[in-house]
This record gives C-alpha cells, structure tokens and sequence, in this order.
C-alpha cells in the first residue's frame, strides 16, 4: 500500500531549527516531484516547498525562502525539510504529498498533480 510518513516535528524555540523528513512505503519517490504544505490552527493550507523528481529543480514559499531547504534522496527514498530561523509563525501541521508530475507545477497556493497526502507532523515554535 502506497503511504507517506512524516517525522521529525516537535517543539522548538523561535530561532532554532528542525528537520522534517518524508518516508514512502510501497512506491518509489523518484518518479514524482514531492511537496511539502503547512497548516496552521485556523488557517487554510498553503504550500511551503516543492522539489522536481530528480531534485535539480525547488520552490519554495515567500515567507520560508532563504530560511528552509528541501532536499531528496531517492536511494533512500525521502525527502527532507530543513527549517531555520524558525519563527512562531511556522507553528503548524506539516505535511508532505507526492506529484502525478516529475516537476513542481505552481497552482493555486501550492502545486498541482498531488495524489498522495501523508498524515502530517506538527511543529510548535515557541519560547
């Protein structure tokens, strides 16, 4: 069965950093451009980053650009988020989703073609 685990959230204080991380069971990433989105308590999701299948080609949010990097490892098969400089505003539940498309294709607040959802992983940045 196709699945995708989220790992890595927890609690941080603002400034600091965490690193979330992508897992698939049951199919492989490489085919796919994988997307991470956030959503926070009382508002609508939005996408945060996204990353082409073969990992040459990342987008990413105006408001984590410069302080998150989306990377890949498809021999590993996960995808990764690293978040610094994180600020209480980036509290939320995180989730990352897998592509029909082998390139992020912009649409809407996020990406289009996504058909795989994982359960999600919450930060809290607080102090």
């Amino acid at each position: 069965q196709a699945q995708l685990v989220e790992s890595g959230g927890g609690l941080v204080q603002p400034g600091g950093s965490l690193r979330l991380s992508c897992t698939a069971s049951g199919f492989r990433l490489n085919a796919h451009a994988i997307a991470w989105f956030r959503q926070a308590p009382g508002k609508e999701r939005e996408g945060v980053s996204c990353i082409s299948s073969s990992g040459g080609l990342t987008s990413y949010a105006d408001s984590v650009r410069g302080r998150f990097t989306i990377s890949r490892d498809n021999d590993k098969n996960t995808v990764d988020l690293l978040m610094n400089s994180l600020k209480t505003e980036d509290t939320a539940v995180y989730y990352c989703a897998a592509s029909q498309l082998v390139r992020c294709v912009a649409y809407g607040s996020g990406w289009s073609g996504l058909s795989s959802w994982g359960q999600g992983t919450e930060v809290i940045v607080s102090s």
